[in-house]
């Protein structure tokens, strides 16, 4: 029997069970902390317990540092879809429809979107690494024998400070993306500016801005909050901050995209 069993933990069998129950054991783990430390930051937030000038230098951190590389993003997805779409379109006979195509994709997906992986990939993967920095040198220890929740004084300001500045952020990228479609339009095709933006306004409407916000807000707390626990729940030195790094953009990413499938399905379907 004792020969049997050495043979099965030798086999592949085994380990590929071993490595499953592993990767399970710690989603519902993470998900778990995720679940807890959001339900104590939201009731942080409700009660008003906010530092305001720790939530002043996040929003800080959030809005204005990752403003260039969001428009970047944004502005060069813009362009890679209209100097495709419009020249098509035009010669298709579509052209007066190319400004409200092109308006319509950006408000309702690439602007939200697109500015939620330049967030992950600046400010999430920032936050992720500067809590787990803090974890494995004790530093949380520190503030918990000062008798200082970690929660309100970690989380609570720079999940606060991503509900906040995210709108704001996909209102001026989505509106860079608008514009660099229009001038992409002009150099590519005969189309002028007044004959993009006229189209670009009859595909507009306010029910798409307004899931347009809704999507920022849960986008950008689900980035802080994400990003948060899972610096917050690293271990191992300085291997563990990259896990804890790695793990916080993948899964910032996949919530992304399930938050975008939720509200396609709710909204547009």
């Amino acid at each position: 029997m004792v020969t049997f069993k050495q043979y099965f933990r030798q086999s592949a069998t085994y380990k590929i069970f071993r490595a499953f129950n592993h990767q399970f054991v710690d989603f519902v783990t993470t998900l778990g902390a995720i679940v807890q430390n959001g339900i104590m930051t939201l009731k942080y937030i409700l009660m008003g317990q906010v530092e305001k000038k720790e939530l002043f230098d996040q929003c800080v951190r959030f809005g204005i540092s990752s403003l260039p590389i969001t428009l970047s993003i944004v502005g060069m997805t813009s362009i890679i879809v209209t100097s495709q779409v419009a020249a098509e379109m035009v010669k298709q006979g579509g052209g007066n429809f190319v400004g409200l195509l092109v308006s319509i994709l950006i408000v309702r997906e690439v602007g939200a979107v697109m500015s939620g992986f330049a967030i992950i990939s600046m400010i999430g993967s920032s936050l992720a690494s500067e809590l787990a920095t803090m974890r494995v040198t004790e530093q949380i220890d520190a503030i918990t024998v000062l008798k200082v929740n970690p929660i309100r004084y970690l989380f609570v300001p720079r999940v606060l400070s991503g509900i906040l500045m995210m709108p704001v952020l996909v209102i001026i990228a989505s509106a860079f993306g608008v514009v660099a479609g229009a001038v992409t339009t002009a150099m590519t095709t005969e189309l002028g500016f007044l004959a993009y933006f006229d189209s670009a306004w009859l595909g507009i409407y306010m029910k798409d801005l307004s899931v347009c916000m809704l999507k920022a807000v849960a986008f950008g707390g689900t980035i802080a909050l994400i990003s948060c626990s899972c610096g917050y729940q690293a271990s191992g030195g300085a291997k563990g901050v990259g896990l804890a790094t790695n793990k916080a953009v993948v899964w910032s990413l996949i919530a992304i995209v399930i938050w975008d499938l939720i509200f396609s399905i709710a909204f547009f379907f």
